[in-house]
């Protein structure tokens, strides 16, 4: 999906990346981050939203909850929207400050003490029993919680496993009894997807789930409640804040854009966010038909990709698709052209869209690229310990 983006517009970090693998300083099923861009592309995201008046809550389960890549986004966009507890966990870690928490999976009820002790900005609710358990673990640690109402989505915008929120049309019943919450306040509303890319042009739009937050901020500033958030995230990046700012959003939560690979860089090299990753992987052994199986690890089912480089030979081979029901051991890539020369152990790269946090992959940091004098900085897993 984003490999000849990456092969345009950072080679170095193809270079640096095929080199690890060949010294055998990395094994294959890799992602190869590049600290440098990462950071830069943190930067510019940072300096747009603060031109446009936005807050910035960033998301890092898609490069692997990684300490050092924490870090260096932080040094631009220091608050993070966490998906879950052990994320919220990660970051804290790592030195970044919350702001979003339960943003995609309610915080558990046992685990708010130590949630809240943080003083995240802002904690995402998505019904009573949720906004009750905030508003009773604030209470014992001596502080009211700012909560965002999370919106129920519109008719076919859900991703399936993502279900829940507060329908539209029984948002007032919901915060006539929140407001009687002493442990809480209501600070905003948020929902997701707020914002997709067309599947042909890559071009961020609003979706419905927006136009609903946006009403349903309405309806609690009518209540009386004031300085509502509205966060929107889904594709947030130097493309898509303007969209926000004209829509009235308060925050994004850039996630893709930090490693430049939202749908929009598939499809436009010259986006601002440069790409910062590369996946590794090798030739495992070769069918009988001819086909070369690269091992596996760190595909994920909605990467869209479309075909691997290999490095020692330059020779580009259609990745066949495969049934997301099963687990991915190896990927089958098309068989080679006469003449064309594989081998056992070569270096397969490939670029794709991924959420590393749910494979089983190495992440390997590499500095230095921006200054022509890469570094590998370490090995870590998926979900950002050091190996």
């Amino acid at each position: 999906m984003f490999l000849d983006t990456v092969l345009t517009r950072n080679p170095e970090l193809v270079e640096a990346a095929a080199g690890l693998h060949r010294r055998g300083e990395i094994p294959p099923d890799t992602y190869v981050m590049d600290l440098d861009s990462i950071e830069a592309n943190a930067a510019l995201l940072a300096a747009e939203a603060r031109r446009l008046g936005l807050g910035l809550w960033f998301v890092v389960k898609q490069f692997g909850r990684n300490p050092e890549l924490i870090r260096a986004v932080a040094r631009h966009i220091p608050r993070y929207a966490a998906i879950d507890a052990g994320e919220a966990r990660t970051l804290h870690a790592a030195g970044a400050r919350a702001g979003n928490v339960g943003h995609l999976v309610q915080i558990p009820r046992r685990a708010l003490p130590e949630v809240l002790a943080r003083r995240p900005e802002a904690v995402t609710v998505y019904d009573l029993d949720n906004a009750r358990a905030v508003s009773g673990a604030a209470g014992r640690l001596g502080f009211t919680q700012d909560v965002l109402v999370r919106l129920e989505g519109a008719d076919g915008t859900v991703y399936p496993g993502q279900e829940g929120g507060v329908p539209l049309a029984r948002l007032d019943t919901f915060a006539e009894a929140a407001e009687q919450l002493p442990g809480i306040r209501i600070a905003g509303v948020t929902a997701f997807p707020c914002v997709l890319c067309d599947p042909a042009t890559g071009t961020p739009a609003p979706t419905a789930n927006l136009l609903l937050a946006v009403k349903a901020r309405e309806i609690l500033a009518a209540r009386g409640h004031t300085d509502l958030k509205l966060s929107a995230p889904s594709a947030t990046s130097m493309a898509s804040l303007p969209l926000l700012a004209e829509a009235g959003a308060t925050h994004g939560e850039p996630g893709h854009a930090l490693t430049g690979t939202t749908p929009l860089h598939a499809l436009d090299p010259h986006q601002p966010e440069k790409p910062a990753y590369v996946y590794v992987s090798e030739i495992a052994h070769t069918l009988d038909d001819g086909r070369p199986a690269l091992y596996g690890g760190g595909f994920y089912a909605r990467s869209h990709i479309r075909s691997a480089l290999l490095p020692r030979t330059g020779a580009r081979l259609g990745v066949q698709d495969a049934p997301a029901e099963n687990i991915d051991y190896y990927r089958l890539l098309d068989a080679p052209g006469e003449g064309q020369d594989i081998r056992l152990g070569d270096t397969a790269l490939l670029a794709f869209r991924t959420q590393i946090f749910v494979t089983r992959s190495t992440v390997a940091v590499v500095s230095g690229l921006s200054r022509g004098a890469p570094r590998l900085n370490g090995l870590y897993d998926a979900q950002g310990r050091a190996l």
